[in-house]
């Protein structure tokens, strides 16, 4: 016979924040942390994977006789506004990095992130994921990069902290990145990347 205990849902277990990140740093997947909640995170698909891979390489290229630094998709920061712990798809860091602790595997004071668009995460890197990132006061840029078309649409804090939009497509474009004095052209963004 089942009790009604058996039919009641499983809910997770809450986390604090410090209890995440033992099981984090001893997993082999990678999850997000928020508010005692963690969030399994999926692979990417090949042109996800294709189109992050050459902007990691263009945006070393272009930065590297500056201070600054570019880490792919491994590294986790948090947002110590939101409490998010999450893995961008590319960060750059200007300056000093800053981490949580001595473990130097949370970053703090990213200048740039970038989020590759996913259909089943194009809605929340677009809308919750950037409210999240908007609370970072290091962060200059964001950048959302389109898998269905040369396009990445390019967020850059003004010193008002108003964000400026702009859109650039065509693998003729280029786009400038401020915050890094670089620019990167989409053509190498999309380099043997079928769409």
């Amino acid at each position: 016979m089942v009790s009604s205990d058996d039919m009641e849902p499983r809910r997770k277990p809450f986390l604090t924040p410090e209890e995440y990140l033992v099981l984090e740093r001893q997993a082999d997947t990678k999850s997000e942390y928020l508010k005692g909640e963690t969030f399994a995170m999926s692979g990417g698909s090949f042109p996800h994977n294709l189109i992050s891979g050459n902007l990691v390489g263009e945006l070393r290229q272009a930065l590297k006789r500056s201070p600054c630094r570019v880490c792919p998709g491994d590294q986790r920061i948090h947002i110590p506004a939101t409490g998010l712990y999450t893995y961008p798809d590319a960060v750059v860091i200007c300056g000093e990095p800053r981490f949580e602790d001595e473990e130097l595997d949370t970053l703090l004071n990213p200048t740039l992130i970038v989020e590759v668009l996913s259909p089943s995460t194009e809605a929340y890197d677009r809308g919750k994921k950037f409210e999240h990132y908007r609370s970072i006061e290091s962060l200059a840029e964001y950048l959302l990069v389109s898998q269905t078309e040369p396009r990445v649409e390019h967020f850059l804090r003004q010193e008002d902290g108003i964000w400026l939009f702009k859109a650039f497509a065509g693998r003729d474009a280029t786009m400038p990145l401020p915050s890094l004095g670089c620019e990167v052209a989409l053509v190498e963004i999309y380099d043997k990347v079928e769409l």
